[in-house]
């Protein structure tokens, strides 16, 4: 994999060793170090080495080679401590949906309680929708493939 990068940003930097970080896994196409939040305890940011801003700027070689590493990378975070009852795993792209750093990575945030101070909420909208608008926003995306 060709890497390249964005002397403007800070994970670039953290791959090119001149930020140090608490590194748990690295190879020719990932690394993976611990997010400096600590959102819960092991919370692990896993990056592609080439700068690359979101998951739309994926091609199938970089999905197939990040993404491949993600299963392994989150066994040995919930094996790290038996205290780890679950992980959620989160991409996060765009501002409007929580991206602050503009170098896609995946968050892996191991889960101890359902009360360990993190949460996600998926709101039921079902009642809005019919048969119609079900289908509208299905053919609208069936048309971009």
């Amino acid at each position: 994999m060709i890497h390249n990068y964005d002397d403007d940003c800070i994970f670039c930097k953290i791959i090119k060793g001149e930020i140090p970080s608490y590194t748990v896994y690295e190879d020719d196409d990932v690394k993976a170090f611990l997010d400096i939040s600590q959102g819960t305890p092991g919370h692990t940011l896993v990056v592609p080495k080439t700068h690359v801003p979101d998951i739309y700027a994926y091609d199938a070689d970089l999905a197939a080679a990040v993404f491949s590493k993600i299963p392994m990378i989150a066994r040995a975070v919930k094996n790290s401590n038996p205290e780890i009852k679950g992980l959620n795993i989160l991409n996060n792209n765009g501002k409007v949906a929580y991206q602050s750093v503009f170098h896609s990575h995946i968050h892996l945030i191991p889960r101890y309680t359902d009360h360990d101070d993190f949460g996600m909420r998926f709101k039921d909208n079902s009642s809005k929708y019919d048969e119609k608008a079900y289908t509208d926003i299905q053919n609208a995306i069936k048309s971009q493939f």
